[in-house]
């Protein structure tokens, strides 16, 4: 995957000075042009595709959001409520997407266009969230945490409100749109759009608003400025102030079949596998490296990803899930070695890896390498200092795959 990444970068710059080729007149023209083009072509590689065709059933609530764009008839403010994890809020994205892409046919967003990669990462100018925050020293409105919250969103479009407190490391709390968040909210749709299209607020938990920043959203829920769009995405509408309430446009999302569930249930576990593959393998390559071939670079990024693994908005809960996975790894490796395939349970992906790895554990350091695993694991329970678990973490691998 690196290899294939690191070509098709290699394809991009190639595009890129293949158009730097013409008269000086036009050089600096040409230039921009490709550089333009450069970082639309690596957007397409990192962004994630959250169209209405990326969301799981939900067909009577798509066909309902599209017939309004196609109408034009839309709503200065709807009220998409239901129960978690239904795809509420990759419904609410996709719907922003559709109005905002200029080459969208019947069915969805091109997913091609400046537009639609924008908002493949979240990151279009004129797409906004407020969501429900614990104030902390990082801040106390959602600009501050909105890193967090777009990675949280792209990485679990059917996280739950659950999910995203684990994210901020704040399980035992409770989050709230603070009354500040009314300020931001009118700076923000202030703002002159970008061309010409709608200015999108998509607010995730209206419910947690505060009252004081509630009554200070009425005025502009009932007399939005031109061309802006509010999406609340609610599961529990009952707790929005009436007043709220009835200036919203309400649009139910219900539940998955049982199917549907399965479904999205084994899409998460698939990507929650994904990333904690990567995870481990670079822990144990970059480990490798450092003690077999004294590689200093891959100190130094060894060192930066038991940082990034430390970091509050991966959470507790996944940190310990990684180290669980990793001794499981471990554990699938040294069984490989047996030369009984029937006796692992490796995917394809997984089992690619240790053809070259497994040789690596062995009786005269598996048993260490377990216990390792599992030390960082309990202290991570117990709310070590996940800077200092992790850290010694890749010094002790260090160690053991040298043995």
């Amino acid at each position: 995957m690196v290899c294939l990444l690191h070509e098709k970068a290699r394809k991009g710059t190639a595009f890129l000075v293949n158009y730097q080729i013409f008269s000086k007149k036009n050089r600096i023209f040409s230039s921009l042009f490709g550089i333009f083009n450069y970082f639309a072509y690596l957007c397409t590689l990192i962004c994630v595709s959250m169209r209405f065709r990326d969301i799981i059933g939900q067909q009577a609530v798509k066909h309902q959001l599209r017939l309004s764009v196609q109408s034009g008839r839309i709503p200065h403010a709807w009220l998409l409520s239901g129960p978690e994890r239904v795809g509420k809020l990759p419904l609410a994205i996709a719907f922003a997407q559709y109005l905002a892409c200029p080459q969208r046919d019947n069915e969805d967003s091109c997913g091609q266009c400046p537009a639609c990669l924008q908002y493949g990462s979240l990151q279009h100018p004129d797409l906004h969230f407020a969501f429900p925050i614990v104030k902390s020293d990082r801040g106390d409105t959602c600009n501050d945490f909105m890193d967090t919250f777009r990675s949280f969103v792209l990485e679990h479009p059917y996280g739950s409100l659950e999910d995203w407190y684990k994210a901020l490391g704040v399980e035992t709390k409770q989050g709230m749109i603070y009354e500040k968040e009314s300020a931001e909210i009118l700076r923000k749709l202030s703002l002159k759009s970008f061309g010409d299209g709608y200015k999108v607020m998509i607010i995730w938990q209206p419910e947690k608003m505060n009252i004081a920043c509630a009554n200070k959203l009425l005025k502009l829920l009932e007399e939005p400025p031109e061309r802006t769009l509010f999406l609340l995405v609610s599961e529990h509408p009952d707790q929005l102030l009436p007043t709220v309430l009835s200036r919203l446009q309400q649009l139910r999302v219900p539940a998955l079949t049982p199917a549907e569930q399965q479904q999205r249930d084994a899409a998460d576990e698939q990507e929650d596998d994904g990333r904690m593959f990567d995870d481990f393998v670079a822990l144990m390559r970059r480990a490798w490296l450092v003690g077999r071939k004294r590689d200093y670079a891959a100190l130094q990024e060894l060192r930066k990803w038991s940082t990034e693994m430390a970091d509050a908005k991966v959470g507790r809960e996944r940190q310990k899930a990684f180290l669980q996975y990793a001794q499981k790894m471990v554990r699938e490796n040294y069984i490989y070695n047996l030369q009984q395939p029937e006796m692992n349970t490796l995917t394809e992906q997984e089992s690619n890896f240790a053809r070259n790895f497994a040789p690596f554990i062995h009786d005269g350091n598996v048993e260490l390498i377990m216990a390792e695993l599992d030390r960082a694991e309990q202290q991570i329970a117990q709310n070590g200092n996940a800077k200092i678990i992790f850290f010694d973490l890749c010094l002790q691998m260090i160690v053991l795959i040298k043995k």
